[in-house]
């Protein structure tokens, strides 16, 4: 990167503006999936806004430094994801407009085909994630909606057993299905507890939930660890500190941790054209106070981005997406520096 000027304007096609490099510390593998969005679509055009918005963000972060010097590269996953998606949202999209999949028979055996089109998706992305692993880089994934890390969890959790994950999102996503899809977005944290080697959950910000999801919250009281927004809100309005809350969120987590980013665990003025936006969530300084605590106490193994959706007419989204992905790779970066 000698002749990389790091205060220039981004005028690269990588990520930020940085020369793509298979020495990168950091590997994004773009998961452009959103086949069982089933409120507002468009998360699967996150991962290429993303890039376009990141050419504008400045490179020496106030928090982590000049992060750009370690590298961070997209990583090409095996198979075709992009066409896994467009056949399986095809599928899927009448079953979402219906209602789910009901007792209709040609229903169930497309949403089977949906779920089989992910566990391709699954595949590719665990087998790149293991690449990244054995090369000692840092494995992430940019997605796509929320279902789109399964793949990256399950490498992380051979890799890693007891790996926690710091879960950031406005829903607990622990639905055993949702319209009758396994792979959905709203199942993503359900499917984590049953992979191998995914230790404990910590959520955080989780403000919209079915009742069967807080039922397994207290059943699995031992294992799931939600710090609801409501909670949060009122430890706050007591006068509990953000920084002492930040240290209950980051005591139950192990050592090691991956770090699940949903965009709609942000207030929605800052991410309003996600899939399912909800009022309420965090601000973008809480989330720069709750990585940078975790890079100083835990050790992130990897991290996935989800849920950024943009919008034809401006790039607010994807700008803020950008931001949080620079803070993910430095929070991360750091850690390793432990």
């Amino acid at each position: 990167m000698t002749d990389f000027d790091q205060d220039g304007p981004g005028m690269g096609e990588g990520l930020f503006g940085i020369p793509d490099s298979p020495e990168a510390a950091v590997a994004v593998i773009a998961v452009p999936w959103e086949a069982t969005a089933s409120y507002g679509r468009g998360t699967a055009n996150g991962p290429r806004a993303i890039e376009a918005a990141s050419q504008q963000v400045d490179l020496f972060d106030l928090e982590y430094g000049p992060i750009w010097k370690q590298g961070i590269s997209w990583f090409e996953a095996s198979g075709d994801i992009e066409a896994w998606n467009r056949e399986a949202s095809a599928l899927a999209l009448p079953i979402i407009e219906a209602g789910g999949v009901g007792e209709e028979p040609e229903r169930m055996k497309d949403a089977a085909k949906v779920d089989l089109l992910a566990h391709r998706r699954d595949v590719a992305v665990c087998d790149a994630a293991m690449e990244i692993l054995d090369q000692g880089r840092i494995p992430s994934v940019l997605g796509g909606d929320h279902s789109s890390p399964l793949g990256l969890l399950r490498a992380v959790g051979k890799r890693h057993p007891g790996i926690g994950v710091l879960h950031i999102d406005a829903h607990a996503d622990l639905r055993g299905a949702y319209l009758g899809f396994q792979s959905s977005h709203a199942s993503i944290m359900r499917s984590a507890l049953q992979t191998p080697g995914i230790g404990p959950i910590v959520g955080v910000g989780y403000r919209d939930l079915g009742e069967s999801e807080v039922a397994l919250i207290e059943r699995e009281k031992e294992r799931i660890h939600a710090f609801t927004d409501a909670d949060i809100a009122w430890q706050l309005a007591q006068g509990t500190s953000w920084a002492s809350v930040v240290e209950q969120i980051i005591a139950p987590l192990p050592e090691m941790v991956h770090i699940s980013f949903d965009i709609d665990g942000l207030d929605p003025s800052l991410c309003p054209n996600t899939g399912t936006p909800v009022p309420g969530g965090l601000g973008f300084r809480d989330v720069c106070v709750l990585l940078r605590a975790i890079a100083e106490r835990r050790r992130v193994i990897s991290f996935d981005l989800c849920e950024v959706a943009p919008a034809a007419e401006n790039e607010w989204d994807a700008n803020v997406g950008a931001r949080i992905l620079y803070k993910l790779a430095g929070c991360t970066l750091m850690s390793r520096a432990r």
